[in-house]
């Protein structure tokens, strides 16, 4: 299990400061992501930002790129997102599989999401790169069942998911979610929040105790992982530190 952080948690952050307080927080890597940091088809910053981060004894641990399959083929050509993940010297892509929420899609659809994906997933493993599908909501991986379903619809190993916690589940609920994904899970996005009427982000060390639930559940697959934060209280650099030190833990 190796521990970092998503880039868009800090939008508003250059790499440099991103580099810098992930180093200081003592994990290990960085998702960059496509939409501010390393841009979709902007490959010197990609080979600036890989630079920047191998410098710092840090690693790339994926490219979070804004890619959705079928939505995006003419306006974002999965090659470009490509070409960008490999001047990044990123192992993985994670993508969006489509733009509609699993309830809203017909077989054709779903059909079709599966055949960009597979292509996808055929040209990245090409260049000796992964695929991992999103968890979110406004596309088919937004039920276990709905991803579980894709994935065989799909058919290429080299194309897995990425989870996290759904809130408003409960904690055996997430277990059984994150046990049924286990042969296809990539990387995990770490956050905790209370969910209700106004969803509240809180500090990890509030959730500390059911995350490691999850954490020793990924630990059973053997293979390696990351564990990625993604959101943090109030978007502070002070927060990330207290959660990183958290996660870590």
């Amino acid at each position: 299990m190796k521990t970092g952080l998503c880039s868009i948690t800090f939008r508003k952050m250059s790499p440099a400061e991103i580099v810098a307080l992930v180093a200081k927080a003592g994990l290990e890597g960085v998702e960059w992501g496509g939409d501010i940091h390393v841009p979709h088809g902007n490959l010197d910053v990609a080979r600036q930002v890989k630079k920047l981060t191998l410098d710092a004894g840090l690693e790339v641990s994926s490219y979070g790129s804004y890619y959705h399959a079928v939505a995006d083929r003419e306006k974002l050509p999965f090659a470009t997102v490509l070409a960008t993940a490999k001047e990044l010297g990123a192992p993985c892509i994670r993508v969006w599989a489509g733009a509609k929420g699993s309830a809203a899609a017909d077989a054709a659809y779903r059909q079709a999401v599966a055949d960009d994906l597979r292509r996808a997933g055929e040209a990245a493993a090409g260049e000796g790169i992964s695929l991992a599908l999103e968890a979110h909501g406004g596309s088919l991986p937004d039920t276990t069942d709905s991803a579980l379903r894709l994935m065989d619809e799909v058919g290429r190993p080299a194309v897995g998911l990425y989870w996290q916690s759904v809130e408003r589940d409960t904690v055996e609920t997430n277990i059984d979610n994150l046990g049924r994904v286990l042969p296809y899970l990539v990387n995990l996005h770490v956050f905790h929040y209370r969910g209700g009427a106004k969803p509240e982000m809180r500090p990890l060390t509030e959730g500390e105790d059911v995350w490691r639930q999850y954490l020793e559940l990924v630990r059973t697959t053997g293979r390696d992982h990351w564990a990625l934060l993604e959101f943090v209280r109030g978007e502070t650099a002070q927060q990330f530190l207290e959660d990183a030190g958290t996660l870590r833990g």
